[in-house]
């Protein structure tokens, strides 16, 4: 009988074809970096940023389907599906929620202010504080979000090939640095329209090669129907079970929402777009890029359960990493076929280069604006604005690069994301939730319950972390056995591990042991009642002095405001750059 290490060499047979596959997505990308940074390069900050804000709608929401779905939804959705069955896929209707409460009450303010950076919004509607404050937690954000996107797909690369994830890590980093740098917005655009084709071309090239040789979709979901995977929603109220229908729709709602609706990453795509028309239509494309991509990851979940239900290579140790799950299958489908392993690499990498593209791009924009030109005495020149943002480019590449030393020893990557985003998501939901919708909250408010929601939620996100980390929470997956596996394996391990878990989990403290799904609904809600219980201590804003294009169009009819003014004509202490910006752009 073979050992596990036999069938690992026997199976990595990355081969030239898949090779010239893998390196041809590269060097596409590289190619739309030098195109857009020398052919077409940006002539302004603005055209850098924004694209000029004349971008198209289709590009744009092919970019943010690219860049919201990582490697991280690729490989750790289908592990999840196949771990614990589809009831995480009904967060689908939180996704449909989403781009309604986007679309209705967001999107018109942001799009109509014509700002670079959202943190923007925080200065004109509060002060100066919140906006530093909006910019810290968005780059916290970023830098423990963005080692998670790099070491994902390296582990699929270091499942199918052996290479080490510390050798690929730095040259994919290098890759992307280099094309978002030259090219700007418009350079990481058009590498995520390539990136999210190749994306959804892996998907399908997994899924219908897997089919076939399982007997076709009816066998996928008889197993599936027979092991319980497939089940209707769980209305259950208890907030500490993991997935229920209620934290996927309003837990869902409240953290989609975040990520596209107020995050920098995201927000910037809709920005530019000419017309806020162009940004919803653009909105409607991205939910349904997003909900076909998750159905086809949650199918691919449950046709690894039909091809692996009598020797779970996650029990076994075949795959080393439960992120590892859906590269060993595609290594056992396709490995046979010249090429598509590589290809399926080259989609993994591209969900990785689209985000990681994104986030640098974002940040570069919220240094520039809310860091460097609030400060500086003097106009900065196109020189030195062009040398800013390429080097935070190149710096923070290189800081998420050590990071992924750290990633390397969390958990599961799709549970550890959401946890950890939620520490800053959550009290940046709440106070741009409250500049939009509670006129009456001052600075110091927001500010305070900004602060709150921060330390409540470390508190309880780390602690969480720490608990799983250290074995302390476990969740009891779907049927899984190894019954029938064709090869020896360590058993002892796994079953130590077991009893390990399950005698400790009783000891952890409840709140640590509520749904993630609600992290950034805890976060937000804090923000906002210690808001609202702060304006005992400080004072209310008078609701008729904030200008109404600051309020979502719902709440400003309920308010005898004044008349509306320019946004440069309300903005405290604007730059000049900043209004000589805005004056090239409406000429």
């Amino acid at each position: 009988m073979s050992s596990i290490e036999e069938i690992l060499d026997e199976l990595q047979r990355f081969a030239w074809p898949d090779y010239v596959a893998f390196v041809s997505m590269f060097l596409l990308c590289i190619g739309i970096g030098i195109y857009f940074g020398f052919m077409k390069k940006a002539v302004s900050e603005d055209d850098y940023m924004l694209g000029g804000r004349k971008m198209l709608v289709i590009p744009i929401a092919f970019s943010l389907v690219a860049s919201f779905v990582s490697g991280i939804t690729l490989l750790g959705l289908p592990t999840e599906v196949y771990s614990y069955g589809v009831q995480y896929l009904y967060v689908a209707c939180g996704v449909i929620g989403m781009g309604v409460v986007m679309g209705v009450f967001y999107l018109p303010v942001f799009h109509d202010l014509n700002i670079t950076s959202t943190y923007e919004y925080l200065e004109v509607r509060f002060d100066r504080r919140l906006r530093l404050y909006g910019s810290i937690m968005f780059a916290v954000m970023n830098v423990a979000y963005l080692p998670i996107v790099i070491y994902v797909p390296a582990l699929a690369f270091n499942q199918v090939t052996g290479i080490g994830v510390h050798t690929i890590t730095p040259i994919v980093c290098i890759i992307c640095v280099f094309y978002t740098s030259l090219g700007g917005l418009k350079a990481v655009v058009w590498t995520d329209v390539v990136q999210a084709v190749s994306m959804l071309g892996a998907l399908c090239l997994v899924a219908i090669k897997g089919t076939r040789d399982i007997g076709g979709p009816g066998v996928v979901l008889e197993r599936a129907w027979n092991s319980d995977r497939l089940e209707v929603p769980d209305l259950s109220l208890d907030p500490t079970v993991r997935h229920t229908f209620w934290c996927l729709f309003f837990g869902g709602i409240v953290y989609w929402t975040q990520t596209n609706a107020v995050s920098q990453n995201m927000i910037q795509r809709y920005l530019s777009l000419p017309t806020l028309g162009d940004a919803r239509k653009a909105l409607c494309i991205f939910c349904a890029g997003v909900l076909i991509l998750m159905a086809l990851c949650g199918y691919n979940g449950l046709l690894i359960y039909a091809t692996y239900q009598n020797c779970d290579p996650l029990t076994t140790k075949l795959a080393k990493a439960r992120d590892q799950l859906l590269p060993l299958f595609v290594m056992e489908t396709l490995g046979e076929l010249p090429g598509m392993t590589g290809l399926f690499i080259a989609g993994v990498f591209s969900a990785a280069l689209s985000s990681l593209s994104t986030c640098l791009n974002s940040m570069s924009a919220v240094v520039l604006e809310d860091f460097v030109k609030p400060y500086v005495k003097q106009p900065l020149s196109s020189s030195a604005t062009n040398w800013i943002m390429r080097l935070v480019v190149v710096g923070v590449g290189a800081l998420c690069v050590c990071l992924v030393y750290v990633v390397e020893h969390m958990g599961t990557v799709l549970q550890l994301t959401m946890s950890l985003e939620a520490i800053t998501n959550g009290p940046l939901f709440g106070i741009f939730t409250m500049g939009l919708f509670l006129p009456w909250i001052n600075g110091n408010s927001a500010l305070l319950g900004g602060v709150m929601g921060v330390i409540a939620m470390s508190w309880v996100s780390l602690n969480a972390q720490w608990a799983i980390a250290s074995g302390a929470i476990s969740y009891h997956t779907k049927p899984l056995n190894v019954e029938q596996c064709d090869y020896s394996f360590n058993m002892t391990t796994s079953l130590a591990n077991t009893t390990h878990l399950m005698a400790s989990a009783q000891d952890v403290f409840p709140l640590y042991r509520i749904s993630y799904m609600w992290y950034t609904t805890f976060g937000a809600s804090i923000t906002i009642i210690v808001a609202l219980l702060a304006t005992l201590v400080f004072g209310k804003n008078n609701p008729n002095k904030v200008d109404p294009v600051l309020l979502t169009p719902c709440i400003r009819k309920f308010f005898a405001f004044g008349s509306e003014k320019p946004m440069d004509a309300y903005k405290p202490d604007i730059p000049l750059q900043h209004k000589l910006r805005h004056d090239e752009v409406a000429l």
